[in-house]
């Protein structure tokens, strides 16, 4: 369970973060990437940070440029958010449109069946 405090920064992380992934590499694919979810460890020296991809079918790859990226990232952060740490930044798929899309599709085949 996350506390004020660190949905707060998480909250000011993912506004930095989505900003700088926006401007420097939304460019470089033909895609969407969103920020869906930032969660911060208890003591605010790690974050979470879950990316979903529209449009784009590389995903991995994307994933892994920016995670070769990392460094930068953590010094803009940095510089743009004043906190006592420079968290951590953990990447990964948010596989929650993917799942919810299966289950739509699940849900109207057995609609269909149940007809």
């Amino acid at each position: 369970m996350s506390g004020r405090r660190q949905k707060r920064v998480g909250s000011l992380i993912k506004e930095v973060l989505s900003r700088i992934l926006v401007e420097e590499f939304q460019n470089m694919f033909s895609g969407i990437i969103t920020i869906t979810q930032i969660e911060m460890s208890a003591d605010l020296k790690t974050a979470y940070v879950y990316l979903s991809f529209f449009g784009q079918k590389k995903k991995e790859e994307i994933l892994e440029m920016i995670e070769k990226k990392k460094g930068y990232l953590r010094k803009s952060i940095a510089s743009k958010v004043k906190l006592k740490y420079n968290p951590k930044l953990i990447f990964s798929i948010d596989r929650t449109p993917e799942f919810e899309e299966k289950m739509e599709e699940l849900m109207k085949v057995a609609k269909r069946n149940e007809k």
